[in-house]
């Protein structure tokens, strides 16, 4: 889809709820905070509900209208927001404890080529969080894109797990009020030792 195209769905109406993904919100809850990323943001719930939690996060869409929603938000003082297309945008190498990417759909290649280089964004120790739609949720879940060119699976995120050490690559099920919807988690943290802080 085009920022247009987005746009004028955020002027509809808001598109998500208040507060993270409920998976979001476990696997980061004891994360500590750092700098961070939320990447194709959106209405910036993902990185609102971090920057209530302590962290640094810049919040990147190519939706200034999204985008403007997050910023009317209590809290959004505490965000950077960038209007951006996250397929162009760089953050510094090495800059990062978090690179959260939730529920954004791109061909494979774009896909793996934007995760590759949120590795290298990544300090050594940080993490990298990418939850979206699984291609298996055409035919065993509800709602979400319907191309399956877009839809992510394990094995499409294989390439960018062996940058990693992953603690899970896996196929989890989210309920919805429209019923069991079929996603793909990646988590892991990019190799190395992290820096010690004073």
């Amino acid at each position: 889809m085009r920022a247009e195209d987005w746009d004028r769905r955020y002027a509809e109406r808001a598109q998500w709820s208040d507060g993270p993904n409920a998976l979001v919100g476990d696997l980061l809850t004891d994360v500590a905070a750092g700098s961070a990323v939320d990447l194709a943001a959106g209405e910036g719930r993902h990185a609102l509900w971090l920057a209530g939690r302590g962290w640094r996060v810049t919040a990147v869409d190519f939706s200034g209208v999204g985008l403007d929603r997050g910023r009317s938000r209590p809290g959004a003082d505490r965000v950077a927001w960038v209007t951006a297309d996250v397929r162009t945008w760089a953050a510094a190498p090495a800059s990062l404890d978090l690179v959260l990417v939730a529920y954004l759909h791109l061909p494979a290649a774009e896909t793996a080529g934007l995760l590759a280089r949120a590795v290298d964004w990544l300090r050594p120790g940080g993490r990298l969080l990418v939850l979206g739609h699984d291609l298996a949720n055409l035919t065993e879940g509800v709602g979400g894109p319907q191309d399956p060119d877009i839809l992510h699976s394990v094995g499409r995120l294989a390439p960018v797990a062996r940058l990693l050490d992953v603690d899970r690559l896996e196929q989890v099920r989210r309920r919805t009020a429209a019923g069991t919807a079929v996603d793909t988690l990646l988590w892991g943290r990019r190799p190395g030792r992290a820096a010690r802080t004073a």
